[in-house]
């Protein structure tokens, strides 16, 4: 797996172990290998030891929820967006309160949200989660997460709280409904005035369809 280390790795796949529910990505299987190999290294070749580690997931046909938001003209209609932003909840609601410790995913976004055939979403990539106890606020100098889904608390003061996650899934939910481009309208829109926008857009699609 390009790009995770060791604890990345051991993160995503004990977390994965841990977590049976429809709305998580089902490990299938994994690989841990170790071995020596010719490469090059400063303009000469040496034998060096290489770690290879692969996790195998189920086959997700739908891909990732980013793909399908990011041109509105893709055509999610609302009982689809509907039954992608429930599942995402409940998928969260598991990590959160369905084991002995909670699982805090630490980057949540589109990307790592996948897509089955039925468009039944399902969390993925918890190379950054972490297993915490669900009261506790940790604080950590390492740069966790994704920018535009990072919290203010993480931003302004480097805590990680059960927050993280929901603020995260409270962009999705924004991208789902306004689509990327309605989403930057958002940010400078009141509540209300994004309630009126997308009971807007709602009416207009229900009448299309």
């Amino acid at each position: 797996m390009p790009g995770l280390d060791d604890t990345q790795f051991r993160n995503e796949f004990n977390n994965l172990m841990r977590a049976q529910h429809p709305n998580i990505t089902r490990l299938v299987g994994y690989c841990y290998h170790q071995g020596h190999q010719r490469i090059k290294y400063k303009g000469e070749y040496i034998f060096a030891l290489v770690e290879e580690r692969v996790l195998c997931f189920e086959y997700l046909q739908g891909g990732s929820l980013d793909k399908h938001i990011s041109d509105e003209s893709c055509g999610l209609d609302w009982d689809t967006r509907f039954k992608i932003i429930k599942g995402v909840c409940l998928g969260l609601n598991y990590l959160h309160n369905g084991a002995k410790n909670p699982i805090y995913h630490l980057d949540l976004k589109p990307a790592n949200v996948l897509l089955d055939k039925n468009m039944v979403p399902k969390i993925g990539d918890f190379g950054l989660s972490r297993l915490f106890p669900s009261t506790q606020t940790y604080i950590t100098t390492k740069i966790i997460g994704t920018p535009g889904y990072m919290p203010p608390e993480y931003i302004e003061r480097n805590e990680i709280t059960p927050k993280y996650d929901v603020f995260s899934l409270g962009v999705i939910i924004i991208r789902i409904i306004a689509g990327d481009e309605g989403y930057f309208k958002c940010a400078h829109m009141s509540s209300q005035e994004f309630l009126e926008h997308d009971l807007i857009k709602l009416r207009h699609a229900s009448k299309s369809h």
